[in-house]
This record gives structure tokens, sequence and C-alpha cells, in this order.
């Protein structure tokens, strides 16, 4: 396991959330950080938490417990404090030189707002120096790329994917092996030109410039045309 200072150049990290289940570790991790009842879940999931971080107000006694057995590293937060537990996690990924983040957490929640600081969080500058930035939420993927980062992926022809500039405009916006590809285009914040993209088969690549840019991959993809979507490619801007 990589430690802080130890040196090694590739560092997987889980951060697992609570507030339901989680799906199990889509590969093997170096660190799995639980935020505070994330770990109750990720045990349940077939993950071994490494690290423990939060205000421990949701975790249960028995994951406490179990934490306690196991000399889980503890980061305790106030429970007035101005990060949520997820967030806190994150940075701890990053103070222990994670060069890989994969968030684990459930969309199926009560609170829709803990939802999108999740998907806030991940798009945090600090962030910018993980070369991977994904979460895996039930069954769907989302890909946050920080300036400069590029993602690939591996897509059945017709298969579904977006872009939404949820974190502030976004410039220098390429995407390879689509229906509708993209060369150095602009997404404004707020814009809906790179919702239900389709992949031709072809392995798909998606890069930014500038800007921080997520990439949804549906759990269930649409094959047929959408017909909100041009007939003809889109034309870079």
């Amino acid at each position: 396991m990589r430690t802080e200072g130890s040196g090694r150049s590739d560092v997987s990290a889980a951060v697992v959330v609570g507030g339901g289940a989680v799906r199990a570790p889509v590969r093997a991790h170096d660190l799995v950080i639980a935020a505070d009842s994330g770990l109750d879940v990720a045990l349940v999931a077939g993950f071994v938490p490494t690290h423990l971080v939060g205000d421990l107000d949701s975790i249960s006694a028995g994951g406490a417990a179990w934490a306690e057995t196991h000399g889980v590293p503890l980061e305790r937060h106030p429970a007035d404090k101005d990060h949520t537990d997820t967030a806190l996690a994150l940075a701890q990924a990053v103070v222990l030189g994670a060069t890989s983040i994969d968030l684990y957490g459930g969309t199926g929640v009560a609170r829709l707002d803990h939802l999108l600081g999740t998907l806030a969080a991940l798009g945090d500058p600090s962030l910018s120096v993980v070369h991977a930035v994904a979460a895996h939420l039930d069954d769907t993927t989302v890909h946050v790329l920080h300036p400069g980062r590029s993602v690939d992926l591996a897509l059945d022809e017709g298969a579904v994917f977006s872009l939404v500039a949820l974190h502030g405009g976004c410039d220098g916006v390429d995407v390879d092996g689509a229906r509708w590809p993209l060369h150095q285009a602009l997404l404004p914040a707020g814009s809906t030109r790179g919702i239900s993209n389709e992949s031709t088969g072809a392995p798909v690549r998606v890069s930014v410039t500038t800007g921080v840019l997520t990439v949804v991959v549906p759990a269930t993809t649409q094959t047929e045309p959408d017909p909100r979507r041009p007939t003809r490619p889109q034309e870079d801007s």
C-alpha cells in the first residue's frame, strides 16, 4: 500500500460513501477510504477499508467496532464543519498520494443535495493533481476530467454517453470515436450540447483543455437515434 512519502507513482484509491448500497469494486485498490457510514456499505460490497474519515454521525456501532478492531486509521471531524464527509475523504485520498480515485456511491438516495454535493466535490481544484477521477453511482459511471485530462471509453456501437459542463464552462473539448465528434469545442456552463452522444464502435476518447468536464456513461444505453439530435455531425466550434 502507498503511504505518504513512499514514492510510488501509481496509487489507486477507492472512496466509499454512505446513503445506500454500492456496487462491488471494479478493480483492486491500494487505498479504500470510507466516508463515515460508507464503511458499513463498503464491507457489504466486498471492500476492505484502510481509512475512515468523517464526523461519525451515521456509521453503525458494528462498523465503528470493526474499524477499531482492525486498526483502521481514523480522521475524525466535528459535526459542525464546512465540508461534507465525502469531500473530506476525497481530500484524504489526495494527501495519501492517490493518482487515481474511484468513488462508489448510489443514486437512489433520499437526499438529492448530497448527490449533487458529491458530483460537485469531484470537480474541486485540489483533485487536478489526480490523473483519473471517476464515480460509480449504482451502475452509472461518471468520469470527471480536470484541465488537460482525457479518458478512453470502451463502448459498444450505439452506446450513449454525455458531456456536461457542471463546474463551469469548458473549452478545447475533443471527442473522437463518436457519432457527433467535437474538435476544440466550447461547452458553456449549462450547455446541453453534449447530452446523448453515441459511440460508433471505435474507441471513444474525450479530452478537455480548460475547465472541468463531466462525462456520464449511463447504466442503460440508448441505441436508437435521439430525435433531439441533428442528423448530421455537429460542426466544430
